[in-house]
């Protein structure tokens, strides 16, 4: 496989994973693998996966929603905390309808060869909850001082994305416990929740911080022909209170 600056190589590293979402290495070389319907697998170096690693929270495996992101804290060989989205269930007796994106900690345990997740906290809940399957988001990244950037979809719904009384369609700035930054860009704005950082956005699906700054890529679907659909990656600079 090629692209205009390098040449790459594809090789299967495991089988078997449904729809596979996002991976995270850990310090062995082994991966964390999260599986849409809601399923988190621990992959070995020679690709096997692991039973389901226990203790993760009710997950809406709906539509584009599931079990999405999933990062390692930087302390991690020392407090074995993970941090990870998904689509939540908001509904009355844990139905899946009304949904939200939602981040968690944990910590990963390993005993006798089983996983397990212990100290579930949810750490941010993106309101208002809203029914549907569609632009959940969602990626984490994690700036030098140990806070966390949540990207969220504006769940198919365009306008809520300019709302900054909803945290649809936004880039989330929190620390790792869920508190707010105090230089966040709307904390002392009282018609905006605290926890936004950028706003305007679509269904940001890929997320990193390079050299200070914090960027992003907006995954953005058009349509050249009725018949067709195509899917572009387009890569925007965010910019806080923006």
């Amino acid at each position: 496989m090629k692209s205009e600056k390098a040449e790459f190589r594809v090789e299967t590293i495991a089988s078997g994973l449904e729809n596979p979402w996002a991976l995270a290495f850990l310090p062995d070389g082994r991966m964390l693998v999260t599986e849409r319907p809601g399923r988190l697998r621990i992959v070995s170096k020679d690709g096997k996966l692991s039973t389901p690693v226990e203790g993760l929270p009710p997950v809406a495996a709906v539509g584009q929603g599931g079990l999405l992101d999933i990062a390692l804290a930087p302390d991690f060989s020392q407090s074995k905390t993970i941090y990870f989205t998904f689509a939540e269930p908001r509904g009355p007796n844990g139905a899946t309808q009304p949904n939200s994106t939602s981040a968690a900690s944990a910590r990963l345990v390993e005993d006798k060869g089983i996983a397990k997740l212990e100290n579930v906290k949810i750490i941010f809940r993106q309101e208002p909850a809203y029914p549907g399957g569609f632009h959940f988001g969602s990626r984490i990244a994690i700036a030098r001082d140990g806070s966390l950037f949540i990207t969220t979809g504006e769940r198919n719904l365009k306008t809520p994305a300019q709302d900054l009384k909803q945290d649809l369609g936004k880039v989330i700035h929190i620390k790792a416990d869920g508190s707010i930054p105090q230089d966040n860009p709307f904390v002392e704005n009282k018609n905006a929740r605290p926890e936004i950082w950028s706003y305007g956005h679509r269904n940001i699906q890929g997320a990193a911080i390079q050299s200070g700054e914090r960027q992003a890529v907006d995954r953005r679907a058009r349509h050249p022909r009725a018949a067709t659909r195509s899917t572009f990656p387009r890569r925007a600079r965010i910019t806080a209170g923006r």
